[in-house]
């Protein structure tokens, strides 16, 4: 393992120079990897694994039509490469449990049975294992349990991977039963296209996870955008303009920026006045929200949100639900504007002339 400075702290890593590919497909050789579930993570660590020369097949529940017929698009064969859960767990040396949180716990009672000495139970999210009290997955002992967790949707864990580039994952093993969890680990995590792995336990990342997403990932950044496109409406700014100063500038331009050399090279690049304002305000958002993310951290470390998440997505009309609190945020007029504004962008209008001469 690679040692890197983390912000004046030595942490371990392994990179794809240190175990390359060659190397994941040695230790893979002989392996079957069961994917079970091709909704999120499922598609876009299979494809990237049988793009690398891995035996990969799929396990999905026939019933689900919509799922099933998605897998037979991406080339899975029903009886040859696509299979039911159970029938792919049989025959999986290595089973990557994919599905959601909510749906392993209501398929383990069915999956567990066919699970078989020396096999990998792999995740790739610590939310079963953790919280096994409320999830009821508590897996056999002569098993390896493993996670792989990608620091990305799966749409990004793919595009990343067709574009030549890595994605960041963590890594961790709960229970090394034969010996080769932790190589049987790295090597899956090089074989789905990880740039990088850092280590990790089960714990610390359903935590580090489940804070992050109802933080700055996606909770904290919508609640933030709403809050300052809400507060220019009701100042007089038209809806274009309170979209491009609350979103368009941040995902356009100014993100980019810190996700190539850091916050302070963004703040570097920008305005005087813009710099001098941002370090004056950051102090006072960064008071503002800690007894949010004190509240936060607290709630998921007692499983207070594993409570919520498994009712709400275990209930039966969840999909509808989920469905008209999307479409809220959708029709409402910030995100409204926004498609508005997407559709002016350089791109789209670049691709429209193209389409237009070719007429």
């Amino acid at each position: 393992m690679a040692r890197i400075n983390f912000g004046g702290e030595m942490e371990k890593v392994v990179t794809r120079e240190e175990f390359p590919l060659s190397k994941a497909r040695s230790v893979l050789k002989r392996e079957t990897v069961a994917v079970l579930g091709y909704g999120i993570q499922g598609p876009a660590q299979a494809l990237n694994m049988r793009d690398n020369g891995i035996n990969v097949i799929i396990g999905q529940w026939p019933g689900d039509k919509a799922y099933w017929n998605k897998a037979m698009e991406d080339g899975w064969k029903p009886g040859k490469t696509l299979f039911s859960l159970e029938e792919a767990t049989e025959r999986g040396t290595i089973i990557q449990y994919l599905i959601s949180d909510a749906g392993q716990m209501a398929q383990w009672p069915k999956i567990k049975p066919f699970l078989k000495a020396g096999d990998a139970l792999y995740f790739s999210h610590g939310f079963s294992i953790v919280y096994k009290k409320q999830t009821g997955v508590i897996p056999p002992k002569n098993i390896d349990v493993i996670m792989v967790a990608p620091k990305g949707s799966g749409t990004t864990v793919r595009r990343n991977f067709l574009a030549g580039a890595g994605i960041n994952s963590s890594y961790a093993v709960q229970q090394d039963y034969t010996g080769r969890a932790e190589e049987r680990t790295i090597a899956l995590g090089i074989a789905i296209g990880s740039g990088y792995l850092f280590p990790t336990t089960f714990q610390k990342e359903v935590y580090s996870d489940l804070t992050g997403e109802r933080g700055v990932l996606m909770g904290a950044l919508a609640g933030v955008m709403e809050a300052q496109y809400n507060c220019l409406r009701k100042h007089g700014h038209s809806p274009s303009e309170a979209f491009n100063e609350t979103v368009e500038e941040l995902t356009q331009s100014l993100i980019r920026l810190v996700g190539e050399n850091g916050m302070d090279w963004m703040y570097a690049n920008c305005s005087t006045t813009a710099q001098r304002g941002a370090l004056d305000w950051r102090h006072e958002f960064r008071k503002a929200v800690k007894p949010v993310f004190d509240k936060l951290y607290k709630s998921v470390a007692s499983g207070g949100q594993t409570a919520i998440v498994l009712k709400a997505n275990s209930a039966a009309d969840y999909k509808q639900k989920l469905d008209k609190e999307l479409s809220e945020m959708r029709n409402s007029e910030m995100w409204r504007a926004g498609a508005a504004v997407r559709s002016l962008r350089p791109e789209r209008w670049a691709e429209t002339k193209k389409k237009t001469r070719k007429k």
